[in-house]
C-alpha cells in the first residue's frame, strides 16, 4: 500500500475542482456539465458515483431522481436500462464519464462515493476502462476503507468535517493522500498540520471570490467550486 508523500516546499499549485462539472451553466453530474467544466480548465472534475439496481455505477449524488430529474423514483430500485429511459440517457454512467475524460489531457476524474456500497464497483469500473492514472476518490470513512479494500494503490481524498484531527488508526487504514475538507474549517494552521505531517488540503465547496482568496491565501492544494471558470481567472491572477 502507498504512503502520503510530503508536496515539495515551493513547488506547490492549487488545482482548481468542478463540483459535478459546471452546475450553473448545465445540469450537474451529466457530461455535458463535464465537458464544460474540462473546457473551462478544470485541473479536476468531482463527480458522485451511485449505483442501479443490477450494480452499474452511475453519475448521480442525490439516492432519488427527484431533485434534478422531478422523479420520484429511487435510484437504487431502477436498472440502468430503465434509469435511461426516464431521464432521456440524462444521467451517464460511470463508463461514460471516464471515456469522456480520456479526450482531455490533464485533468483528473474526482470521484465522490456518498454510500460505500459503490466503491467495489467504481474501482472496478476504473480499472477495466484503464483510468486508473486520472482518476482519485474521494469520501467518508467508511467509503475510503472500501475503495483502499478494492485497490491498495488508489490516491484518496479523506472528506473530513471537524478540526480534530483524524486517529492515527483510521489514518493508517485508508492512506490518503489528501484531506478534503469544508471550507469554513480551513485556516494557514490546519493547512500547516497537515502538510507537516505529509497530507495535501483540499476545500469544498467555495463560490465566491472572498472565499476563494482566502483558501489560497491559506495555502490549500485544491479548491472545489461549483464556479471553477472564477476560480480559474483567480488562479491566473
Amino acid at each position: 500500500m502507498s504512503s502520503p508523500k510530503s508536496p515539495a516546499v515551493g513547488a506547490r499549485s492549487t488545482t482548481a475542482v468542478a463540483h459535478r462539472g459546471d452546475p450553473y451553466r448545465f445540469r450537474e453530474n451529466t457530461l455535458p456539465s463535464i465537458r464544460s467544466a474540462l473546457e473551462a480548465g478544470a485541473g479536476a472534475v468531482e463527480v458522485d458515483v451511485r449505483l442501479t439496481r443490477d450494480g452499474v455505477p452511475v453519475l448521480l449524488h442525490d439516492a432519488t431522481l427527484e431533485r434534478l430529474w422531478g422523479l420520484t423514483r429511487v435510484l437504487d430500485s431502477l436498472s440502468a436500462d430503465e434509469l435511461r429511459e426516464l431521464t432521456g440517457g440524462g444521467v451517464p454512467t460511470l463508463r461514460e464519464a471516464l471515456h469522456l475524460g480520456a479526450g482531455y489531457s490533464g485533468p483528473r476524474l474526482f470521484i465522490d462515493l456518498p454510500d460505500a456500497s459503490a466503491a467495489e464497483a467504481a474501482v472496478a469500473e476504473v480499472h477495466e476502462s484503464g483510468a486508473t492514472g486520472r482518476v482519485y476518490y474521494c469520501g467518508g470513512a467508511a467509503s475510503m476503507l472500501a475503495v483502499r479494500r478494492a485497490d491498495a494503490d488508489a490516491e484518496t481524498a479523506l472528506t473530513w468535517t471537524t478540526l480534530m484531527p483524524p486517529r492515527r488508526a483510521l489514518l493508517t487504514a485508508v492512506a490518503p493522500r489528501w484531506l478534503n475538507y469544508r471550507f469554513g474549517l480551513v485556516s494557514p494552521e490546519l493547512v500547516a498540520r497537515n502538510h507537516s505531517d505529509g497530507l495535501l488540503v483540499s476545500a469544498w465547496t467555495a463560490d465566491t471570490r472572498f472565499t476563494m482568496r482566502r483558501l489560497l491565501a491559506s495555502g490549500v492544494d485544491a479548491i472545489t467550486t461549483n464556479r471553477v471558470g472564477t476560480l480559474r481567472s483567480l488562479l491566473r491572477g
